[in-house]
């Protein structure tokens, strides 16, 4: 499964600090599969952003995983750069986190993260913390290999589950 990470903060772009969350979110794709290509640090800006997804989807990665720029501060555009990336909506993958995240904490429902398709690439966006990483990725894993195996069929109908 190839896949890119994307670390969203203006801050680690400029050098400061250490993607602890990005770390996280490749070790634990890592873990369930995923094949790490490509990992960067893109500032909170959504023309920046949207060209770095729109580069990994060129690239034929088959997920992209961002981490940051979901929450209610003004430079958090990670969504808004996120859906001028996408073709069509998945938006199951955004709910199951939320879902999730809504167990532990009160605060879960502030993510705005979005999850879709472009091309043949499933984009997600998670929290910009590695203990929110830590909760939430487990919910995508197990779905992992069915989603690649899926976006890589041609034509024809998919089951629906």
């Amino acid at each position: 499964m190839r896949t890119a990470v994307l670390t969203i903060s203006t801050t680690l772009a400029a050098g400061a600090g250490d993607d602890r969350s990005g770390d996280e979110l490749v070790r634990l794709a890592e873990e369930a599969g995923c094949d790490v290509l490509a990992r960067a640090v893109v500032s909170d800006d959504a023309d920046a952003i949207a060209t770095a997804l729109r580069a990994h989807v060129a690239a034929d990665h088959e997920l992209v995983f961002t981490t940051g720029g979901t929450g209610l501060t003004p430079d958090d555009v990670t969504p808004e750069a996120t859906r001028a990336v996408i073709d069509r909506d998945a938006p199951g993958f955004a709910e199951a986190l939320r879902a999730r995240s809504l167990e532990i904490t009160p605060l879960g429902m502030l993510s705005r993260g979005v999850s879709g398709i472009a091309g043949r690439t499933l984009i997600v966006n998670l929290p910009g913390s590695p203990k929110a990483i830590g909760q939430l990725f487990p919910v995508l894993a197990p779905t992992l290999p069915h989603v690649v195996a899926t976006l890589r069929r041609e034509g024809g109908r998919s089951a629906s589950h």
